[in-house]
Order: C-alpha cells, then sequence, then structure tokens
C-alpha cells in the first residue's frame, strides 16, 4: 500500500512514511493510491467483529505485513485499547425515539481523539525502537486556526523537518484518519437492521465536525464500499455547512466562540482529502484549488466537484441555544448527558423526528464526555457530574511558555524545536552504549 499526496508534487511514500510526516513535502495531505473494495460478503464477515477487531481488519489493510507483521499489529492495537474504561472501548447507547449515539469517549482523556492517538502512539514506538530513532513531535493547545500557519510553515522546510525528525500528530496525520474510519463501520453494523438483503441497506451517520477528520474517515468508508449516508453537524462556525451546501469553501471574518469549543475552526483541512477524495483523486485541480483558498481565503468549489459532495454528504449547522435545548431535551426524555459537540449531532436527529421524516437507521457520533465540558451542562439548566479522575487534575502543575499576540509564533515554535534537540544529543552523548 503506497500513499501519495492530494496535491500531486511529492514522492508516494508506505504507511510508516506517511505516519511520520503529517504534511507532504508539497503541502498535501497523504492518501492511499488505492481503496480497498469491500464487497457484501467482506462486509458481513466484518458485521460480527468487535470495535478492536475492526480497527486491526481496517490497518490490515493499509499496513503492509512488511511493515508491521499481522500478530505485531493485533498486539499493537490491543496494548492501545487495553487502559479505555468500557470493555467495549466503543459503545452504543439506544435511547427513545430511534436515537442512537456512540460513544468514542472511554479513553483516557474522555474525548474520541484517545482512539486514534492510543493506536498512532504504538505504531511510532514499533517503528522506532526498529529503526532506533527519536522523534520530536508538534503538539499545540489553543485555536487551531491561529496555530495552523505557524506549524504548517515549520513543515514547509523540508531541511528542518529532516535535522530534527518533526512530525505533527493532529487530524492530519493519515494514521488518525485510518483508525477513525473504524467508528462508521461500527456505527454501520449496530444500526442496520439486517445484512440479509441485496443491497446492503444504509444507516445515517451524523458526524460532528471541526476540522472534518472524522468526516473524512466517513467519505473513504463510503467510497470502499460501506453503505452509510453521511451528515455533517457543524457549530455557527459553518465554512463545512457552507460548502455542502452552495460551494462556498471560504473563511468567516472571525470566528464566533460557542459551547461546542473544539468546533471553532474556520480552516477544515482535511476538506482538503475529501475534494482529492471525490474528484477521482484529481491532484492537480485539489492544489489549484488549495493554493487559491491559501491565497485568497476564499474558493467557490467548481461546480462537478460541489455536485459530488452533495451526494455525499448532507450538512446541518446549529446555533448554542439549539445545543443547549438538544441537551435538556435528552436528559428530560433518557436521562443522558450529552456533550454539547455530541449535542449537535443530535439536534439533528430531532429535527428529522419532529419533522417526521421518513429516513434510515441513524447513528449519532459522540466525541467526548459531558464531563469536559461542565459550562455548557450548567448553560443547558442541568447539573455537571465530573470524575474524579478529571477533578484530580485541577491539583496538578501546569507548565507552558505563553505566546500572545503579535509574538513570532513560527520562530518561538522553531527555537523550542532546537532547544528539545540540543537537550536530547546531549542525553544520548552522556547516555553508555
Amino acid at each position: 500500500m503506497w500513499y501519495v499526496s492530494t496535491r500531486g508534487m511529492a514522492p508516494r511514500v508506505d504507511f510508516e512514511g506517511a505516519l511520520f510526516s503529517g504534511y507532504a513535502p508539497d503541502g498535501g495531505l497523504y492518501m492511499p493510491e488505492e481503496l480497498p473494495q469491500l464487497g457484501g460478503e467482506t462486509l458481513r464477515q466484518w458485521s460480527g467483529l468487535s470495535y478492536a477487531g475492526l480497527v486491526k481488519a481496517l490497518c490490515s489493510l493499509f499496513i503492509g505485513p512488511e511493515l508491521i507483521p499481522k500478530d505485531d499489529l493485533n498486539d499493537l492495537i490491543d496494548r492501545a485499547f487495553s487502559r479505555f474504561r468500557h470493555k467495549e472501548v466503543v459503545h452504543l447507547c439506544r435511547l427513545r425515539n430511534g436515537l442512537n449515539v456512540l460513544e468514542l469517549w472511554h479513553g483516557v482523556t474522555y474525548a474520541f481523539k484517545d482512539l486514534s492517538l492510543c493506536c498512532t502512539a504504538q505504531f511510532l514506538q514499533y517503528f522506532l525502537e526498529k529503526r532506533k530513532k527519536h522523534i520530536t513531535v508538534v503538539v499545540v493547545e489553543g485555536n487551531s486556526d491561529e496555530l495552523d500557519e505557524p506549524i504548517k510553515a515549520v513543515f514547509a522546510d523540508v531541511a528542518f523537518v529532516k535535522k530534527h525528525n518533526l512530525m505533527s500528530l493532529n487530524s492530519i496525520n493519515w494514521s488518525r484518519v485510518l483508525v477513525q474510519m473504524a467508528h462508521h463501520f461500527l456505527a454501520y453494523f449496530q444500526c442496520a437492521p439486517s445484512l440479509d438483503t441485496h443491497p446492503l441497506p444504509p444507516v445515517e451517520v451524523v458526524v460532528p465536525t471541526g476540522a472534518a477528520g472524522n468526516l473524512a474517515a466517513g467519505c473513504i468508508a463510503q467510497k470502499m464500499g460501506l453503505p452509510i449516508r453521511l451528515v455533517v453537524a457543524v457549530n455557527c462556525n459553518d465554512i463545512i455547512h457552507r460548502t455542502v451546501q452552495w460551494g462556498d469553501f471560504s473563511l468567516s471574518e472571525t470566528i464566533k466562540p460557542t459551547l461546542a469549543s473544539a468546533m471553532d475552526i474556520q480552516v477544515p483541512y482535511n476538506m482538503e482529502r475529501i475534494f482529492w477524495l471525490l474528484s477521482g483523486s484529481d491532484s492537480q485541480m485539489t492544489r489549484a484549488l488549495m493554493e487559491q483558498f491559501e491565497r485568497t481565503q476564499r474558493v467557490n468549489v467548481p461546480k462537478e466537484l460541489h455536485s459530488k459532495l452533495s451526494e455525499a454528504v448532507t450538512s446541518e449547522s446549529m446555533m448554542d441555544e439549539v445545543i443547549t435545548q438538544t441537551m435538556l431535551r435528552c436528559w428530560e426524555e433518557n436521562q443522558y448527558l450529552l456533550c454539547p459537540h455530541s449535542a449537535v449531532a443530535v439536534s439533528y436527529h430531532y429535527q428529522q423526528t419532529d419533522r417526521q421524516q421518513p429516513s434510515p437507521p441513524r447513528c449519532c457520533l459522540a466525541p467526548a464526555s459531558a464531563a469536559k465540558f461542565p459550562e455548557a451542562v450548567l448553560a443547558a439548566g442541568l447539573t455537571p457530574d465530573t470524575p474524579a479522575d478529571i477533578l484530580a487534575l485541577e491539583r496538578k502543575e501546569a507548565r507552558c511558555t505563553p505566546m500572545r499576540k503579535g509574538d513570532d509564533w513560527t520562530q518561538m515554535l522553531r527555537d523550542t524545536i532546537e532547544n528539545l534537540s540540543r537537550q536530547w544529543q546531549g542525553h544520548f552523548q552522556n547516555t553508555p552504549e
């Protein structure tokens, strides 16, 4: 399995190369050169797999056994999920009136990112031990759009990246998208009424999203033959909604802070993967589109591509008052607390059921626990329930270097990386053989 850049100007790489790279050298994102096609028989065989089993099955398609032998791959994935609180790792809650909520948040940080990051960390460790190397991983806290620019500037310096073995673990990393594909397969198998019909019945998967990583994973699963209908649900920072509805891929003047804060994003960089995928792997068109967006912050998606996007995905945008109303309604009907991001997805479900719209079975992805968002729970007129391990974090020491507006964030990032590399080199020089 080879990976190519969405912009078509970088050499192809294997899974290890894509894992350690983040952005491709031409500024694009890595995608599989070819997607395996899954027929009905394979899907029926997979339908009995656990979440971990689905991750193993998917990863074995995209990571060659010459890179990670099958037994090693299975062990890495088992290790990745060993600290999750729920025995199923990912759990489907069946609530009133056909509401299915797929809980993706049973990892240590109570968020869906644990699923993909735990696996990615295991893959990294495997290759690092094998190659006797170290890496510098760039992770950041704060407004994703503001931080995207200095990170991209640092990664554009190929010599600097190579010198310091830099990589990024945000949602552009292919390994994360790969693992997130399993959400969609599990949602389908748990909610499909029967797999004995031909063609297989559809299931609607509602994806609350910011940077579009989970959405890209769903689009790839769909292209591989999984019969899902994708609905992307966003807050009032609605660039993805405007793109799906009208082909308007453009920045708003400002980011509006909302209760669903992880979705307060204007640059959903995984949309580049979706454009490339739905354009039939047209890297020239994807490069032109993304370069224009980077120059002007505004693109009208070409008519044919917009048509393909509208076929693959429908969308909805929710205001804060709808989010709190949904949280309250879900509690009153089910005694079930939603986080504000999950509520964005469930809002769509309530809209459809209230209109009595005929639809296939529906599954709403729940990316985080309500325990992470006590302010939103209070805003909905409900009582937060904060686990002891989250409360314990308040007693921990926090260490950080503030990056203020007006500072040269790119230079600060470079200086920090240089200092870390010097410390590592000193450590290796002082370590006896």
